[in-house]
């Protein structure tokens, strides 16, 4: 998660920053006391969130915010100042959150719990599984094309299984609820090409009745959420892989 830090006060930004650390842990963050250095410096950043004081001189975060939004719509405002009386034009200019200092972590927290456009997980392996809502599996943001759906099913299960084997009977009562176990040859076989195409074949383990996917070469919401990442917390709305019906996730872990 990328994160702009704006305001004219040292001291100011300097807790600002210290409090986003403790609640957005895992961000990256761009910190300017010069609005008008940091407008020149990420208008052709992918910013997902930004924090802006509102009285600056020379461009202040009213000002900021509609030139960013104007690159990048889809940032999240949120407007941090010691005055409640910019609340309207926040409002027209369609910010995602408002704070009044002094910043604390609960506001902050309040705040990215509603935020206006949903803040993608930060990811540094080969592959992104999204299993929050409909399941997918992502290379580079690009959805992996399985050959068969019933495949691209088996890796959701795998992933499920986070880590754990399944057995060949297993996975047919799963899939078919009746024998079509000379089939999963072919699902594992596409499994294996699709893996292959996106250099990502270590994803999968294939070994003698049973196969299995190695959790730490993935990126996956929800691993992350069971880790208490405060990201995939605020991406979790109580959907999880919508279109199987075996699928249930436990968010009590």
């Amino acid at each position: 998660m990328k994160v702009l830090l704006v305001d004219d006060e040292e001291l100011q930004l300097l807790r600002l920053k210290n409090v986003c650390q403790k609640v957005i842990p895992n961000g990256e963050f761009l910190t300017y006391t010069n609005p008008k250095k940091a407008c020149d410096e990420t208008i052709d950043e992918k910013i997902d969130i930004a924090f802006l004081d509102i009285e600056m001189p020379i461009l202040n975060g009213i000002q900021l915010a509609k030139k960013l939004k104007k690159v990048n719509p889809l940032i999240n405002v949120i407007f941090v100042t010691a005055y409640d009386n910019y609340a309207l034009d926040a409002y027209k200019i369609h910010a995602s959150g408002y704070i009044t200092k002094p910043v604390n972590e609960a506001k902050i927290t309040k705040e990215l719990n509603g935020l206006r456009y949903q803040v993608e997980l930060t990811s540094t392996k080969v592959l992104q599984v999204k299993c929050f809502g409909s399941f997918e599996v992502f290379k580079d943001g690009v959805p992996l094309r399985f050959h068969r759906q019933k495949s691209k099913e088996l890796f959701a299960y795998l992933v499920d299984r986070e880590g754990a084997s399944a057995n060949i009977n297993e996975l047919n009562a799963i899939l078919w609820e009746e024998d079509h176990k000379s089939y999963l040859r072919n699902l594992i076989a596409d499994i294996q090409e699709t893996l292959k195409e996106v250099n990502a074949s270590d994803v999968f383990i294939k070994r003698h009745n049973e196969c299995f996917i190695d959790p730490t070469k993935i990126d996956c919401d929800a691993y992350e959420y069971k880790n208490n990442n405060p990201e995939a917390v605020r991406l979790y709305r109580g959907e999880y892989m919508t279109q199987y019906s075996w699928a249930v996730f436990d968010d009590e872990e």
